[in-house]
């Protein structure tokens, strides 16, 4: 079953905004003794790079800052539940000239059961340290989103029809994020927030989602190499997604393929329904919510017009994390990270690389 009866298509994750976690920088003095020499190396250090801004001040008082601006690289993956309802249906039949404006379809004709949804992703995503505990960053993406649908639908005429029906369509992400980062010792913590737009090529417009997650870490520094170091860390993120979507797309791609085995049987059956078993009443209804539907299907093997639209949210919106991080040198973090709760998995993959960006302009007296 390759297609969904809708085309279920913000996540993506979704999936995207999701991976945008940024690095943990902290204000943090190294207080352990092992690390006195080190710490009074930073108390000295003449530091003169644009940003981050007040980062001279952070040195003097011993604080390790990482390179302020960074170019990170993420694979994201993502299974989780989605919950649909509010759905309506309409139906664009050119050719005959005929259509239906999208219609609140009642739960008793069509409804949904366990909607399944994963995506993965890869994404870019720049970032900067504007203060040593402010970093801003964007996000741009792209990536592959799949839905299995359970469908029930009533035809009358035939027998109540129960199919599992899926999507694949790529989306492509771009977004912006803010983090506010601090510590003490080697304990850290930071509180992120982002704005993702995702679009997908059966949507009208890009679905807008958001993120904040909460993370306190602890950082295990290298006895003998103080700029290596290993973070993990536990946490906490809430997601929300747009609730609204519509779209559209030919009845040829939003229904299975074992629909379209039985199509002529399914049509015949309703259509003899209709003309010799349906009451007045009956008719009023069918033609209001059944018929048009009916009719797109068989018209020109399916390629009438199906519109949609419906609310979908996740059914989870909150997630735990548990993450580990290794930087190598200042320029250079791999990270990963795996997101567990009820029925959402997921799993990050990072590679990060900073630089110290732009030296201040030398001052002429």
């Amino acid at each position: 079953m390759k297609k969904s009866y809708i085309k279920i298509s913000f996540f993506t994750a979704l999936a995207f905004f999701i991976v945008t976690k940024t690095d943990a920088q902290f204000a943090s003095k190294k207080i352990n003794p092992k690390y006195e020499a080190y710490n009074d190396s930073l108390k000295k250090v003449k530091y003169n790079y644009v940003f981050p801004f007040w980062g001279q001040e952070a040195y003097k008082k011993g604080i390790d800052l990482q390179y302020p601006i960074g170019f990170m690289v993420n694979y994201f993956w993502v299974t989780q539940d989605v919950i649909i309802d509010n759905f309506q249906l309409g139906v664009d039949d050119i050719m005959n000239n005929y259509d239906m404006p999208l219609t609140p379809i009642p739960d008793s004709i069509i409804s949904f059961g366990t909607n399944t949804n994963t995506t993965y992703s890869f994404n870019v995503r720049p970032d900067i340290w504007v203060y040593p505990f402010i970093n801003v960053y964007g996000i741009f993406g792209y990536g592959h989103t799949s839905t299995d649908v359970e469908v029930f639908a009533n035809l009358p005429g035939s027998e109540p029809l129960h199919f599992t029906a899926g999507i694949n369509e790529g989306v492509t992400t771009y977004g912006t994020g803010l983090l506010v980062a601090g510590g003490v010792g080697p304990v850290w913590f930071s509180l992120d927030g982002n704005f993702t737009w995702n679009k997908l090529k059966s949507l009208n417009k890009p679905t807008l989602g958001y993120v904040v997650g909460l993370r306190i870490g602890k950082m295990f520094v290298f006895k003998h190499k103080p700029e290596s170091n290993i973070s993990i860390w536990a946490g906490s993120m809430f997601m929300y997604m747009q609730s609204e979507t519509d779209g559209s797309s030919s009845f040829r791609d939003v229904l299975s393929d074992d629909i379209w085995e039985k199509k002529n049987q399914l049509v015949q059956n309703y259509r003899h329904w209709y003309d010799n078993e349906a009451t007045p009443a009956q008719k009023v209804i069918a033609d209001r919510y059944i018929t048009p539907i009916v009719d797109g299907i068989d018209a020109r093997e399916g390629e009438s017009l199906v519109l949609y639209r419906m609310n979908k949210q996740v059914k989870n919106k909150f997630n735990g994390l548990l993450g580990i991080q290794y930087q190598m040198n200042k320029n250079w973090q791999l990270r990963t990270e795996g997101g567990f709760i009820g029925n959402r998995k997921s799993f990050i993959f990072s590679i990060n690389y900073r630089l110290l960006g732009f030296r201040k302009k030398a001052k002429i007296l």
